[in-house]
């Protein structure tokens, strides 16, 4: 099985024979790609907007942003607009669910960053305004 997961993953990233050789070097990679793929049909990860004040992006609480494990966005269920300061905060949490996932652990137990917020400050820190997400991993959304 390993060995067909790994194929299917070399040709959708268009690796050659020989990248693919080297990706087996490390077992960290074939067991991410395995152990991903076999989550893939089962999680999703949502960041939720939980706060939102004078956002310029327009965000409102309550709005959801849906991720597939290996952390891409699936734009038909997040907002039209994508604010890169908002969605960079994702990178921590998105790597530990992913990372948790590829190590055989509950995705849904991580530690750190479960909550992340924009890094404006808001108007009353001579910033524009506020957003906090709260991300958890659910059962897959498509």
């Amino acid at each position: 099985m390993t060995e067909e997961i790994l194929q299917r993953y070399g040709q959708r990233v268009g690796y050659s024979g020989m990248e693919l050789k080297l990706f087996r070097e490390g077992g960290h990679r074939v067991r991410q790609v395995e152990r991903l793929s076999k989550a893939a049909p089962n999680y999703s990860i949502e960041a939720e907007i939980v706060k939102a004040r004078h956002c310029n992006s327009g965000y409102v609480q309550g709005q959801k942003f849906v991720l597939d494990v290996d952390g891409n966005f699936i734009a038909k269920l997040c907002p039209k607009k994508m604010c890169v300061y908002l969605i960079s905060q994702l990178i921590v949490p998105v790597a530990l669910i992913n990372e948790r996932l590829s190590e055989g652990m509950d995705p849904k137990d991580f530690h750190f960053m479960r909550y992340v917020r924009c890094p404006d400050v808001g108007v009353e820190c001579l910033g524009y305004g506020e957003v906090m997400l709260k991300v958890k991993v659910v059962p897959r959304i498509t």
